[in-house]
């Protein structure tokens, strides 16, 4: 397995028990459930397939449920547009029934943009231009003309809109994944905290454990990364929308931006969308996408996402083949740390700075934390220690797939002694049968010991026999 986690979309193409075991054998980490399509029943056969393979591995596959969000959409009549025409939009309520009219479900539409504004349909392949507006009706220019098929996305470039942070269908697909053991939830078009808040609330107790992850995909989550990055678990950059909403040109310097605000909070960080969205039809990817690839790495991200290449296309573990490879390769050089070396915030990431410097200077073989939370590991983790691995012991079987999103961490569930030293010699044992140890390797230990009603960290080298 290589440090940077890979995410895969479950769709047609990879649907199948022998689907996900070769994807898992390939490299997939984590599967993720695109509530976008399908239904619920559909995704719990996933999820009861991931639950039977998690029996077979040694580092389980982790759950991620991408809520569908409070999407914008065409209606069921399709068109041909021409560049230069100018066509009719219509909002509820009037009837989503006339082919010669662009029906748009969003009843705030007409009071929301003003002329000269620029409306996007379909992931900005068609692009129009208001020119004239009344009660529930727009009138366009077509600037990039083609084929609208039916209910295709509408992005509102720079225009604040009024649509709730969580849908019904969100609420519900949320509750169903809490139901069955989702490890990760993430939320679409946040726009601020608020969004992060409420889904809180939702989850409730049983989803404490939950991780949550912040899509950034409009120009209001943009403007409001700071408050949103302190309340989550971590950030998506799902470019699709994101790229949509800000000009194209910028995209690169809010990626490298989050990336670095994801550093100094200490959050994680998953790059998406079109990574390898060649390879959908071809067998073979471009070669600026293995650049791309390649950077994502060099910004140390903790994960990056497969989409359409392995829910719908012709190739998913060739896919997931030449993501490996390359991040295997990108992850030899040395990347932007930088950022995470400003972390101070208490005594815990102190010690984890001071093992990786220890792993590096005294040519040890890795760093061994201890925790039920996955507090620790994910604290080294944010660290970033270069080529290093980090081996997460923990006595919960949910910290246990939760770790793995964590760039770096191998996650090892085991049943934790009261006599903290035999636990260490178990977990030593544990890594003694690992193809990668031998006798006489040494390791950085970390762990948190209570004294006086406070946790305290410990830092240790140990040998294994």
């Amino acid at each position: 397995m290589i440090n940077t986690r890979i995410i895969c979309t479950i769709g047609p193409a990879s649907n199948t028990f022998a689907d996900l075991k070769k994807m898992s054998q390939a490299g997939m980490n984590i599967v993720r459930l695109n509530m976008s399509h399908g239904d619920q029943p559909s995704h719990l056969e996933v999820i009861n397939m991931v639950q039977q393979l998690n029996q077979e591995v040694d580092y389980p596959v982790g759950l991620l449920l991408d809520t569908q969000g409070p999407e914008i959409r065409t209606g069921v009549s399709g068109m041909i547009l021409t560049e230069g025409k100018t066509i009719a939009i219509v909002v509820p309520p009037q009837a989503d029934d006339n082919s010669n009219v662009l029906f748009v479900n969003y009843p705030h539409l007409p009071s929301t943009v003003n002329i000269g504004d620029r409306i996007t349909v379909d992931s900005g392949l068609i692009n129009l231009q208001v020119t004239k507006k009344e009660d529930n009706q727009l009138w366009c220019k077509v600037l990039d003309g083609g084929e609208i098929k039916p209910r295709r996305h509408v992005n509102l470039p720079g225009i604040h809109v009024q649509i709730p942070a969580l849908t019904n269908k969100d609420k519900s697909d949320i509750l169903f994944g809490i139901e069955n053991d989702i490890d990760f939830i993430a939320l679409s078009f946040v726009r601020d905290k608020n969004a992060i808040v409420e889904l809180r609330e939702l989850l409730g107790e049983k989803g404490r454990q939950t991780k949550i992850i912040a899509k950034i995909e409009n120009y209001e989550g943009v403007n409001n990364l700071e408050e949103i990055i302190r309340e989550v678990d971590g950030i998506m950059v799902a470019r699709g929308d994101l790229g949509i909403e800000v000009d194209m040109e910028d995209l690169p310097t809010i990626q490298r931006q989050i990336a670095y605000l994801c550093a100094i909070h200490g959050k994680c960080l998953i790059i998406a969308t079109h990574l390898l969205e060649s390879m959908i039809e071809n067998p073979i990817p471009t070669r600026a996408e293995i650049t791309d690839i390649a950077n994502a790495v060099f910004e140390e991200a903790d994960a990056i996402m497969l989409s359409g290449e392995t829910a719908s296309g012709k190739y998913p573990v060739k896919a997931i083949d030449y993501m490996v490879r390359t991040a295997r390769k990108a992850e030899q050089s040395p990347g932007v740390a930088y950022a995470r070396q400003m972390i101070r915030d208490n005594d815990l990431q102190h010690i984890a700075l001071a093992a990786v410097q220890l792993v590096g200077d005294l040519k040890l073989k890795g760093i061994v934390t201890f925790s039920q939370s996955g507090r620790s590991a994910a604290i080294v983790s944010n660290c970033r220690p270069a080529n290093i691995k980090i081996f997460a012991f923990t006595n919960s079987a949910k910290t246990q797939k939760t770790l793995i999103l964590y760039r770096a961490v191998y996650p090892i569930l085991i049943q934790f002694e009261t006599d903290f030293e035999e636990t260490v010699q178990k977990a030593l044992h544990v890594l003694r049968a690992a193809d990668d140890f031998a006798p006489g390797d040494r390791v950085v230990v970390i762990h948190e010991i209570k004294a006086q009603d406070k946790l305290v960290p410990t830092i240790q080298v140990r040998r294994i026999e």
